[in-house]
């Protein structure tokens, strides 16, 4: 540097501008090509995690085109596509699918309950839930519960208060002494008591028996709990009787056999086993000590009186209506107590189906297991309305409504509706069975069949459904009665035997008002007309139903 001559700054060399840009191109494609190998990289490990895919071996324009999306634009584009089309939460296994089988998937109270809304002025018969709302003295308990403060969690177990009632009210029924924080859980609905015993008792491929028909919910809790459920079919006589065969009972029994399902009042029937049918079933199970009981008796003070019984006035002017059977506890029988788990609720008798509290009662050794799985399924069932369901049940025992008690008041009730239904499904064309308890009929519609059009039959095929959906969707659509069809209480086989029996069994609920089912008997009347008309008026004689063995329930039948 010459200190004479000023300094004057040089300008940059194009040479010096053409290799920056030249390496900044080089990083840029080095930088293209790693991000390209990645992608490659992760391509090939998703085929190696998901092989079944198959879409893999496409090349990405054709695999986004095959999804109908647009074309992945950029590597890291393309890559969140590979990631989306693989959620791990969108896999191919299905566990709840393989264990359900065939019930899989939507339920006939679902489509049947869909149907009842998106139909004008339908008259739903099919879903088993009064239409009313509880009794004051119900609706007052719930009030005073919320208002006193019962509003965080109780106890896991059961609230305090009601067990202590369910267990003075079951000690008085088994005759023995219950204990209230050992031998009782709360649960939410019946339900989940059902589920939880279940999953106390079975191993994997534990055999279950299910008095068939049964509720469908038992097949699904069974297969969902590791079991394999088991069928054992009523017979139905031509005076439209349910009745069980202990023989075919007996027989369904094999060393893997763990439990029997017993449900009294039952449903879909309406049948109330008697003493003597009870004690020939604890009979046959003292035969095999390997077998517990399940008794689900949520419709135990739903009894009907018979037309021929005449109800009874006291001296203060009370009515009191006796049943012609009373509810036995199959706990209560001899030795029943150590093997038998009793399952019940208040939302049937109480018309408080949402309320949601069930319970189970049995030995204490079940029932540990039982309050071991409870914390975690749920922290505990409503707090208020449990606390309200122990005043509840106290009231219940007072006088109502010109009754001695509200349970003879709910007897005579539903012995009235149940007469009602019945009278406008004969004169509809139906033919209804024998039903003591509850508040359903199952009733045979096969003398519907010819004026059902054959369109509804072939959809009825095509989805692999007895031809009772065709009749229940035709009733649903041409003459507004939402009823259930039968074919989701029996298994495959059952229904093989019911069709070549030429029967068509469908369910009708008549917890309804008053005004809802003498609607429901008008729309019967005009299909007793369509009838009539047809010439299929004539009265058609009963006939034997499910008069084989015991059938076992597959995965490939149902």
């Amino acid at each position: 540097h010459n200190p004479s001559r000023p300094m004057t700054r040089r300008p940059p060399r194009p040479a010096g501008r053409i290799g920056l840009l030249l390496t900044f191109g080089v990083v840029s494609l080095i930088s293209l090509c790693l991000a390209s190998w990645n992608i490659s990289r992760q391509q090939r490990s998703l085929e190696v995690i998901a092989p079944a895919a198959g879409d893999w071996r496409q090349s990405p324009s054709q695999r986004c085109r095959s999804e109908g999306g647009l074309l992945p634009r950029g590597p890291i584009q393309r890559l969140q596509r590979q990631y989306r089309c693989h959620n791990s939460l969108e896999s191919a296994a299905n566990p709840v699918g393989e264990r359900l089988g065939k019930r899989a998937g939507e339920t006939v109270w679902m489509e049947f309950g869909r149907l009842a809304k998106t139909l004008p002025d339908s008259v739903n018969l099919g879903q088993g839930y009064p239409d009313w709302d509880p009794p004051e003295f119900v609706r007052q308990s719930a009030s005073e519960a919320i208002s006193l403060g019962y509003n965080q969690y109780t106890r896991t177990q059961g609230h305090p208060d009601l067990v202590q009632v369910l267990a003075a009210r079951y000690s008085s029924h088994f005759n023995r002494q219950v204990d209230p924080n050992s031998e009782i859980a709360v649960t939410v609905g019946c339900s989940q008591a059902l589920y939880l015993a279940l999953t106390a008792l079975l191993q994997p491929q534990d055999e279950v028996l299910l008095i068939e028909p049964f509720f469908d919910l038992y097949l699904g809790q069974v297969k969902l709990a590791g079991g394999k459920p088991v069928s054992v079919p009523l017979s139905l006589n031509e005076e439209g009787k349910w009745n069980l065969d202990l023989q075919k009972l007996e027989s369904a029994i094999t060393p893997r056999t763990k439990a029997l399902i017993l449900n009294t009042p039952h449903n879909p029937t309406g049948k109330v086993f008697s003493l003597e049918e009870m004690e020939g079933i604890a009979a046959v199970l003292r035969r095999h000590p390997q077998v517990s009981v399940i008794s689900d008796e949520v419709y135990k003070y739903i009894i009907n009186t018979r037309d021929d019984e005449q109800k009874t006035e006291t001296a203060n002017g009370l009515h009191v209506a006796s049943p012609p059977k009373q509810h036995v506890h199959f706990a209560s029988l001899p030795g029943m107590w150590e093997r038998t788990v009793t399952c019940s609720s208040a939302g049937k008798t109480f018309s408080i189906t949402g309320w949601q509290v069930g319970w189970l009662v049995g030995p204490r050794d079940f029932v540990s297991r039982v309050h071991d799985l409870l914390p975690h399924v749920q922290f505990c069932a409503p707090t208020p309305m449990q606390h309200a369901l122990a005043q509840v049940l106290a009231d219940a025992d007072k006088p109502f409504n010109e009754f001695d008690t509200y349970y003879a008041w709910l007897r005579d009730m539903y012995q009235a509706k149940r007469r009602l239904l019945v009278s406008g499904l004969e004169r509809g064309g139906f033919e209804p069975t024998n039903g003591e308890g509850g508040f359903f009929v199952m009733a045979d519609a096969k003398r519907l069949l010819p004026l059902v059009p054959q369109s509804y039959l072939d959809e009825a095929a095509a989805r692999d459904k007895a031809r009772d959906f065709a009749v229940c969707r035709w009733l649903a659509e041409e003459y507004g009665i939402v009823t259930i069809p039968g074919s989701p209480f029996f298994s495959s086989e059952a229904m093989e035997q019911l069709e070549k029996a030429d029967r068509c069994l469908v369910r009708l609920a008549f917890c309804k008002r008053d005004e809802v089912l003498h609607h429901a008997c008008e729309r019967l009347g005009k299909l007793g007309d369509a009838l009539a008309a047809a010439g299929l008026d004539e009265t058609v004689g009963g006939s034997s139903l499910l008069d084989s063995g015991s059938v076992v329930v597959s995965e490939q039948t149902l």
